[in-house]
């Protein structure tokens, strides 16, 4: 009967919804792919019609024994002392199994379609984007310029909000410990896998409290020194360090940001003696280094670039595999004789652990079609960024490689001592 098939089918939504999470969050967690963050909206957009048959299979059983047809004098007289239920003015069976019954249905149907209806709604508010820098970075100037592509995409305002300091962790943290609701997300660069690794205390785990939606973009690092430092490339600057140990000052955007780790990288590789001073973020480092309390500093294109093209600073080497195209004129550093030396300045997007996967689906599709477009492209460009746009599933087997491979250099190096 019509019944017994919508008993048999019932329980399959709910089973496939629970099984579906465990799957898609497991997948994320250890960055193997059981179920996309599309799939997963698939089945929240189809919630209603399964939540229907589930409901029928809850309700639409017989209230009472069923009248038995035909001759048989016993079923008739079983028939009279067991009566169908008469229902109450509300609906309700009057007895207490078939009221219980009900009440379980209308709470699995609320339960399920409030998944659906966040699917459909998502976003009817602001959004909050932490940038964990002070303006004048790449974060800053990435997530700004995103930010607007993706205000015009959702139909609701993206704000961002600067919470700089402690090398990101303030940021971060903000985010990691806010509601899993979508509305809160974080721009962020490998930091956000360095500082944990790096410092004790740090207060959010970054594969067990954030939620990777993609990777946005990478860029370089650039070599910059301060025009009164005695050194016009990699190799005399390298040559006036192990001559004049302990003399030179080097900034960064804080401690375990990437700046700081490519500093202590070439401490490593060359055997020299330096001073780290952290900042809260590139914009204040800059500062410094133009005024010439810091000498030299590794830091973001975008940061450096106005001081560059102005002759207030003084560009050296940029740390990728291959010349910028936003600085072509400057060698690698591995032109320059480091073999190996090689840092990438990748940007994220996170959200707090366990978005609903509706909201993450919407969000990565979003925000990959944000990167795609002529004047994000353009944006992106001038300031040495190479979009990426990973999907989630991606983006987290991503940053898991990147917190495994900054842990064995932190460890390697024993930079947690000394830093």
């Amino acid at each position: 009967s019509k019944t017994f098939l919508f008993f048999l089918l019932g329980p399959v939504f709910p089973l496939l919804l629970v099984l579906n999470y465990a799957l898609f969050y497991t997948g994320l967690n250890y960055g193997v792919r059981f179920i996309s963050a599309g799939e997963t909206a698939i089945l929240n957009y189809t919630a209603p019609l399964w939540i229907a048959i589930f409901a029928h299979s809850l309700l639409a059983q017989p209230l009472g024994p069923r009248r038995i047809a035909g001759g048989n004098p016993a079923g008739r007289a079983h028939a009279r002392r067991f009566p169908a239920v008469r229902l109450g003015p509300l609906g309700l069976g009057k007895t207490r199994r078939t009221s219980m019954k009900k009440l379980l249905g209308a709470i699995v149907l609320a339960a399920l379609t409030s998944s659906a209806a966040f699917g459909q709604a998502y976003p009817s508010k602001p959004l909050r984007l932490v940038l964990p820098y002070a303006p004048g970075g790449v974060v800053d100037f990435i997530g700004r310029t995103l930010g607007q592509r993706l205000s015009e995409q959702l139909g609701q305002p993206v704000v961002a909000d600067n919470r700089p300091g402690a090398g990101g962790i303030i940021g971060v943290e903000a985010t990691a410990k806010s509601a899993p609701d979508g509305y809160t997300l974080v721009l962020m660069d490998p930091a956000i896998v360095i500082n944990p690794v790096l410092q004790d205390a740090v207060p959010y785990d970054v594969i067990k409290d954030l939620l990777a939606v993609s990777i946005v973009g990478s860029s370089p690092l650039v070599l910059a020194a301060n025009p009164g430092l005695p050194a016009k490339s990699v190799g005399e600057l390298i040559a006036y360090a192990k001559a004049n140990p302990g003399k030179l000052n080097f900034a960064s955007a804080g401690i375990g940001t990437t700046p700081h780790m490519a500093g202590e990288l070439l401490k490593l590789r060359i055997g020299a003696q330096m001073t780290h001073v952290p900042y809260k973020g590139m914009g204040p480092a800059m500062a410094d280094l133009v005024s010439g309390r810091v000498q030299f500093s590794f830091g973001s294109i975008t940061a450096a670039l106005p001081f560059l093209q102005d002759h207030r600073l003084r560009g050296l080497a940029t740390t990728a595999a291959k010349r910028s195209d936003a600085l072509p004129d400057l060698p690698t550093v591995i032109e320059a004789g480091l073999p190996g030396f090689e840092v990438d300045l990748w940007l994220g997007l996170f959200g707090p652990a366990r978005l609903p996967p509706p909201a993450l689906a919407r969000l990565n599709a979003e925000t990959r079609k944000a990167i795609e477009h002529p004047d994000a492209r353009a944006a992106f460009a001038k300031v040495g960024v190479e979009p990426r746009g990973t999907s989630a599933e991606e983006a987290a087997a991503f940053v898991r490689a990147e917190h495994d491979k900054w842990s064995r250099v932190v460890r390697d190096a024993k930079l947690k001592s000394a830093s």
